[in-house]
Parts: C-alpha cells; sequence; structure tokens
C-alpha cells in the first residue's frame, strides 16, 4: 500500500518532469488530442505496422532524425530550397518540432490527419523554386529530390534503430519499413521508390555525384551541432548528437569531411544512450503519442 502510494506520487511528477526536458530538446508543444480519434481508425500504417515500432523509439528517431537533417545537406539544390525559404538556422528547434509533428501526425494520426498534414507539406512545397548557388534550378515539389529527402529519411531513421534497439529488426522487417514508409513518401510525390533495404542503399548511392559539402553544407551540420538546449538536457542531446554521426554511412561520413570514431568510443556511447533512454521511453510508452494511437484502436 505504501508503495503504491509512493508510486502515484512519483510517477505524474516523473513524468512532468521528462516531458518539460523533451519539449526542450524537441521543440515539440502540441496537443496529442488529435490521436484520440477517430476511435478504431488505423491511419496510413496502423499498430501492427513496423512503421509504429520503429518510429515509437524516441532516441532512434532523433538521432535519425538529425542524421537526416546532416546528410540531405550535401544535395545543393534541396538543401537550397530549404536555405532560400525558411530561415531553419536561427529557429532550428521550431523547425525540428514541426517536423516531428509532421512524423507523428503521418505515423499515429487517423487517415484524415495523416493526408492533411501531408497536403500542407504539398501546397507549401509547389511555391518554393529558384537557383542553387551553381545557378541550377530547384522545385521543392520536384520528384528527384523529393526522393532524395525520402531515402535519406527513410535510411536514417532505420539505421538509428538497427544501432540503439535492444532487440533490432530482422532482414525482413527492414524490408517491410522501406517499403511501408513509400506510402509517405509517394503521397509527397516521391517517385520511383525501393522495396529493400538493399534497393534503398543503391539508389542513395545514384546520387553519389549530385552531392556536394560547400559552405551550406557546414554551417547547416554547425547549426546542428550549436542547438540550445536546457543545461538539464545537454549531456543527453550531446549523446545524441555524436551518435547521429555514427550511423552515418561511412562513405557519406567522407562526404560530410568527417571520420569515424573508434568502435569502442561509438559502442561506449550508444550503451550510455541507451541507458539514459530508459526513463524518456517509459514515459512515452504510457502517455507519448504511440500509446495514444494504440488506446484509439482498442
Amino acid at each position: 500500500m505504501v508503495l503504491q502510494t509512493i508510486q502515484s506520487i512519483f510517477k505524474p511528477l516523473a513524468f512532468e518532469a521528462i516531458g518539460k526536458g523533451l519539449q526542450n530538446i524537441t521543440g515539440a508543444t502540441s496537443s496529442l488530442e488529435a490521436f484520440k480519434t477517430p476511435l478504431g481508425d488505423p491511419g496510413l500504417f496502423g499498430p501492427q505496422s513496423v512503421v509504429w515500432k520503429v518510429h515509437a523509439d524516441f532516441s532512434a528517431m532523433m538521432v535519425g532524425g538529425l542524421s537526416s537533417l546532416m546528410i540531405q545537406a550535401l544535395h545543393p539544390r534541396a538543401l537550397a530550397a530549404v536555405w532560400d525559404h525558411s530561415n531553419f538556422r536561427e529557429q532550428l528547434k521550431a523547425r525540428l518540432g514541426r517536423t516531428a509533428l509532421f512524423v507523428a501526425s503521418t505515423t499515429y494520426g487517423g487517415v484524415e490527419l495523416a493526408s492533411k498534414s501531408i497536403e500542407r507539406v504539398n501546397a507549401i512545397h509547389a511555391k518554393i523554386e529558384g537557383l542553387d548557388q551553381q545557378g541550377k534550378p530547384y522545385k521543392a515539389n520536384e520528384p528527384h529530390l523529393l526522393r532524395w529527402v525520402h531515402l535519406i529519411e527513410t535510411v536514417s531513421f532505420l539505421n538509428a534503430y538497427q544501432h540503439l534497439a535492444l532487440r533490432p529488426l530482422s532482414a525482413s522487417d527492414c524490408n517491410r519499413y522501406v517499403v511501408e514508409m513509400n506510402k509517405v513518401g509517394q503521397m509527397l510525390g516521391a517517385t520511383n521508390l525501393p522495396t529493400t533495404l538493399q534497393e534503398l542503399q543503391n539508389a542513395i548511392a545514384q546520387y553519389e555525384h549530385e552531392l556536394v559539402f560547400d559552405n551550406r553544407t557546414r554551417e547547416t551540420i554547425q547549426s546542428i551541432e550549436n542547438y540550445a538546449v536546457g543545461l538539464t538536457e545537454k549531456p543527453f542531446f550531446a549523446l545524441i548528437l555524436k551518435s547521429s554521426f555514427d550511423i552515418v554511412p561511412h562513405w557519406l561520413l567522407q562526404k560530410l569531411q568527417r571520420t569515424p570514431d573508434a568502435c569502442l568510443q561509438i559502442n561506449a556511447r550508444k550503451l550510455a544512450l541507451q541507458l539514459a533512454s530508459q526513463p524518456v521511453q517509459w514515459m512515452l510508452d504510457e502517455q507519448g503519442v504511440s500509446a495514444v494511437a494504440k488506446a484509439r484502436m482498442v
């Protein structure tokens, strides 16, 4: 009885503290009310999907998200579309918050919420065009650029999960994840998408001759490395940031003008992040967006 009383007092306080820490890191402030309905609506994927499983892992999504941003910045035309039409460098936290909401909405929202989120992004993309630093034209809704962004996001989330999960996905589930993620990519306008992890890796390699590490790429990475978090969250975020480089494929890491750390360092960091993530994941598993979506399906 005493133990239950202590738990009933401690648990809400712990969850509140963890929640505030997550808001400070991610910039996410949205309510979860929209994810509670319609009852029984599986959204684009449903609770049995690999996407629901992977995207419920907070640390993997943070690591994969940052890794994705850095790799995507290697494509000058894709980067120009963001650079010329937003202030993401000055308001990186707000941008990450919007991105996190988009991923949550398309993963765990009902069909209408997911579809409207994608429609909003498509409407924004339709208005964005210009010239990159080499004078080459770009349009944000160009399928070739949308494909690049989609491929890198998919492989980054998957690599992060495989790196950090205590029970990594099987080869067949990795392929399932690639196929499932294609649904959002196609709705955003990407075409010619791969259906296996091997095809995904091959498709990314086809972009190698287009990739450039320039002043904009450098500044983008510096913005990520200088991401502002509170003093309490700094050690946790430092692990996430370092790990985001650890999961970058070596040939792309070389493009980013970085060298991989020794295996001992990478494994020590991986273990530290796995341990540090446990309280966060404990809270999210009970009252995060994936938990709310699962309750909607009951």
